[in-house]
């Protein structure tokens, strides 16, 4: 049962995300948080950094590391086959008509509004993780505002967007200072 599950879910995912990785993000939440408890939201932003890390597309990335962690490597295996198999069909139909009907203006403008659609789901994707990072997942409120995680946010943002640095060097910087932040909380206070 945990098999057709898995398969039924990524297959869900990959039949609805449209857009890729970043907009498949809230559909995976959806499955594997919300409905079926698979993970924790916490657990589900690591999938989503580990995903990220790894070589190769997010969503598939992550129905591997989910169906490993609720089935092994037959789950991964049948969470992987669910979430590509109706991208190999889709691409394949969409190929065809593209080459067919690439000059009738009504393929231009169908293409075009899709973008709105997938720049609205990459902000929501993008909006759950940052109140995450900034929230630890409780009350948005100042009280609960993660004063280092923010500001770690903050440096790792400049750091790409304006002084350019290479996305490896700050990955691995902000994991140090998370570290950092860790120990100095677990610290005993004087």
């Amino acid at each position: 049962m945990i098999y057709l599950q898995l398969f039924l879910s990524f297959l869900q995912v990959g039949m609805f995300s449209i857009g890729g990785g970043y907009a498949a993000l809230p559909l995976i939440q959806s499955q594997v948080v919300n409905q079926y408890q698979w993970l924790t939201m916490g657990e589900f932003t690591d999938l989503i950094t580990i995903a990220e890390m790894t070589p190769g597309p997010i969503a598939v990335n992550s129905a591997t590391f989910v169906g490993i962690r609720i089935a092994g490597i037959p789950g991964a295996l049948i969470a992987t086959f669910g979430c590509i198999l109706p991208s190999c069909f889709i691409v394949s139909f969409l190929a065809f008509l593209y080459y067919r009907y690439k000059k009738v203006s009504a393929m231009q403008s169908v293409l075009g509004s899709l973008r709105p659609a997938v720049v609205a789901l990459i902000g929501a994707a993008g909006l759950s993780i940052l109140q995450l990072v900034a929230f630890g997942g409780g009350e948005a409120s100042l009280s609960h505002l993660q004063w280092a995680e923010c500001g770690i946010f903050l440096a790792a943002f400049l750091a790409l967007r304006v002084w350019k640095k290479k996305p490896i060097l700050v990955m691995f910087c902000c994991g140090a200072a998370e570290l950092i932040v860790e120990a100095l909380r677990g610290l005993p206070s004087a």
